[in-house]
């Protein structure tokens, strides 16, 4: 599975690991992913999403209708 959050699409972004005698490597930032249970009221069931931490926070407050509406919107699918 990909480290992708699935309710904003992030995923890892690249940058470099510059040690103290400036060996400069590649590297990945990882989005701080959490696995959550959401229980749907309209379906009346529970759906297990893995999004990051600021996405849930986000979830608290528009609700997981909205925000899976704007993915929509804006992957275009």
């Amino acid at each position: 599975m990909a480290r992708r959050c699935e309710l904003t699409g992030l995923g890892p972004s690249y940058g470099k690991s510059i040690s103290h005698a400036h060996n400069v490597s590649n590297r990945r930032f990882m989005p701080n992913l959490q696995t959550k249970r959401i229980w749907l009221d309209d379906e009346k069931k529970w759906i297990t999403v893995k999004a990051t931490a600021k996405a849930l926070k986000t979830l608290d407050k528009k609700g997981y209708r909205a925000m899976m509406a704007e993915l929509k919107q804006k992957t275009g699918k």
